[in-house]
């Protein structure tokens, strides 16, 4: 993610984001490389590059919780996507 939101790198305003909202637990993972819709190989480790890694959060908590706090969240940032997964506590 190489956007900005409220004078912050998107990932790190969005991880924020979740700990004030008192979420379970999030982590964020950067990527090696990818590209998004308009198909451009974005590669942040070769020499001289200026792409920004591609970024994934994943974060967990109660379902409700979940709903709640994506909602809110979409408020907020409009310029990213949302999966949502169903997981089971062992």
């Amino acid at each position: 993610m190489d956007e900005f939101h409220r004078s912050r790198p998107l990932h790190d305003y969005i991880l924020h984001f979740l700990a004030e909202h008192d979420i379970t637990g999030a982590t964020s993972f950067k990527g090696h490389t990818g590209f998004g819709k308009n198909h451009q190989i974005k590669r942040p480790t070769e020499l001289f590059s200026f792409d920004e890694p591609p970024m994934l959060i994943m974060f967990i908590d109660e379902d409700d919780k979940v709903r709640a706090v994506i909602e809110a969240l979409r408020k907020e940032v409009t310029n990213a996507f949302i999966t949502v997964h169903r997981v089971e506590k062992l």
